[in-house]
């Protein structure tokens, strides 16, 4: 049977982390020393705690088995990296109005199709039940299929755009370019991920004793737009160790490796592991093009609140598109907007893991989501419940003498 070229690439990827045992037990080895050193240096008990800030982390951590193969002092944790799941219900609950009441049509992602709301549009709790009772939905695969669709048909529309600085240089263009169509308006829920870091670390802080020590694995998607020098920021203003990672699972062990040679060291810088993708400084077009579209404002993440600066809105020249503006929508609002019992603020946060929450895999599950965290691939909980007992990680093991 043919495989396609992803599975083809996941295929060879298992088999490189199988037939290279020796490197493996190596990097695990050096690991173990380096917390040896941090515990033998501490007066008293002592957790690293190392937060990655993307679902394909997670997934690379869960699906490989990673925190089986590390020593119990040392957390991997996952922060908001999905940027389906910290969508506000108030925006798909808008855009779900939109299209049952008003007569837009909305164009949107397959994850952001699915997402649950807090407070039902007639009846309606996504999208995709919108579409059910008779709204005018469409899943697209990118802002530019949306843009030609429009331009095709023009009729009144919404863009429900989503995501992180991967996506952002795609929405500025086409305005940059003004080859969007004024009946098309975007609705923004862009976000920036080092200072959604900052304030998980913070809140981290605050909440967990004073005996661990943190670091940070950077998204490396991200983080070829963005480059590392905005993780420089982040590790200046938190002083912990900063590592923009490759997702393979050896990129993810010799990053956590990184992390604690520079807690041994004491000394805290930020590393780009991620070298064969992310140059320091970015890419310094897509960031021009993004400033020249795009302001930064204070933003609400679902379940976590506003975050300072962590929210792109495009700017006034482009208000005739800015679907908050058309709208009269305040976007800055924010209220509590996780389902009663739902842990996803706090996994979000790193204060939980799914296995916490009281839903998780009994209301909740991939095929009936109660929680954001549970709808799309690069969302914790479904990490965690699609891939959490995999075989893999048995068979892994096995083979590596673990």
């Amino acid at each position: 049977m043919d495989l396609s070229l992803s599975e083809k690439r996941l295929r060879d990827i298992e088999n490189f982390f199988r037939n290279n045992r020796l490197l493996i037990f190596r990097t695990r080895d050096l690991i173990s020393r380096y917390l040896d050193l941090i515990r033998s240096r501490a007066s008293g008990k002592i957790r690293v705690r190392i937060m990655n800030f993307c679902g394909t982390h997670e997934w690379t951590t869960v699906y490989y088995g990673l925190r089986s193969m590390l020593p119990q002092d040392i957390e991997l944790v996952a922060g908001p990296g999905c940027p389906v799941c910290i969508t506000p219900s108030r925006y798909i609950e808008l855009c779900i109005k939109l299209c049952l009441e008003d007569g837009y049509r909305i164009y949107t992602y397959g994850d952001t199709y699915k997402v649950p709301v807090i407070s039902p549009v007639r009846g309606a709790r996504s999208l995709a039940e919108a579409k059910s009772l008779g709204g005018d939905v469409v899943v697209v695969y990118s802002f530019l299929e949306a843009v030609r669709h429009v331009a095709r048909y023009r009729k009144r529309s919404i863009f429900l755009g989503i995501g992180f600085e991967t996506v952002a240089p795609a929405y500025a263009l086409l305005f940059s370019e003004r080859k969007v169509p004024r009946e098309l308006l975007f609705l923004s829920a862009v976000r920036l991920t080092p200072p959604a870091a900052v304030y998980t670390v913070e809140r981290c802080r605050e909440t967990l004793s004073s005996d661990v020590l943190f670091g940070i694995l950077a998204p490396g998607h991200v983080s070829t737009v963005t480059g590392a020098v905005e993780w420089e920021r982040v590790r200046r203003l938190l002083n912990v160790p900063v590592v923009v990672s490759g997702f393979e699972p050896l990129d993810v062990l010799l990053s956590i490796l990184i992390v604690l040679r520079q807690h041994c060291e004491r000394s805290y810088r930020t590393v780009i592991e991620y070298k064969r993708a992310v140059p320091w400084e970015g890419n310094v077009k897509a960031k021009e093009m993004i400033s020249d579209v795009f302001d930064v404002i204070d933003a609400p993440w679902r379940g976590i609140g506003v975050i300072p600066e962590s929210g792109l809105t495009l700017k006034d020249r482009f208000r005739e598109w800015d679907a908050f503006t058309q709208l009269g929508v305040k976007q800055e609002e924010w209220s509590q907007d996780i389902p009663r019992g739902c842990k996803c603020g706090e996994i979000m946060l790193g204060l939980a893991y799914p296995t916490d929450c009281p839903l998780f895999l009994k209301s909740c599950s991939p095929q009936r989501p109660v929680g954001p965290c549970m709808v799309s691939s690069e969302g914790t909980c479904s990490i965690w419940a699609r891939y959490g007992s995999s075989s893999l990680l048995q068979d892994l093991a096995r083979e590596l003498n673990l």
